[in-house]
């Protein structure tokens, strides 16, 4: 009895290392099922809750300006085109940046606003995600990984920003913008197709 017992206290704490050496898996967001609600801070300060934008069309993007993914779509104007267009909706536009201190894309606040004014970017707001607690929450694996929410708070697309996974400038005359299409759906009171695509870009610096 006595073996039998020093083997199940054995057996016990082995089974607790394992526990504590597995990393939990973040489960990622459903296209179909309401966004994860985040409470972010901006690079002016300010603190904003994904509900507070109920009613309104939200587009969460992931950024790193260091990627050439990422620089691919400013370089050309491609994504502040698109900032611009959903802005002139009343859509608000959250741009963030989950990069770590110390890791490539990490901005401080002033460095993100010089970044939207030098590119003439037109976000809603940059949230400084440098924990990266938003980023997993949503799972974002790239820049730029894309997400459209609508008005109820239902997440409706997420995924790669279009259908040309390079960082070749050219390749964007002629992709299709699964953005541009999911916000052009919810707007005509359609579905979304291709509600779910493969996301492409560099790696988030968590």
């Amino acid at each position: 009895m006595h073996c039998l017992s020093n083997k199940l206290i054995a057996t016990f704490f082995a089974l607790a290392l394992l526990a504590m050496a597995t990393p939990l898996v973040q489960a990622t967001p459903s296209v179909g099922e309401p966004a994860p609600e985040f409470t972010g801070t901006d690079s002016n300060g300010v603190s904003h809750k994904l509900s507070d934008f109920r009613g309104s069309n939200v587009v969460l993007e992931w950024t790193n300006h260091e990627c050439p993914f990422t620089q691919k779509h400013y370089r050309t104007g491609n994504m502040q085109q698109l900032q611009k267009e959903v802005a002139a909706q009343d859509i608000v536009w959250l741009s963030v940046v989950s990069s770590a201190p110390g890791k490539q894309g990490h901005v401080t606040p002033e460095q993100a606003n010089e970044l939207t004014k030098s590119r003439q970017a037109a976000p809603t707001a940059v949230l400084l995600d440098s924990d990266g607690t938003i980023g997993r929450l949503y799972g974002a694996r790239t820049t730029p990984h894309m997400y459209v929410i609508d008005p109820e708070g239902t997440l409706v697309y997420m995924g790669g920003i279009d259908d040309k996974p390079t960082a070749d400038s050219a390749d964007i005359e002629g992709a299709k913008n699964y953005v541009r299409v999911a916000l052009n759906a919810l707007s005509e009171g359609q579905p979304v197709e291709s509600a779910v695509t493969r996301p492409y870009g560099c790696s988030v610096k968590y």
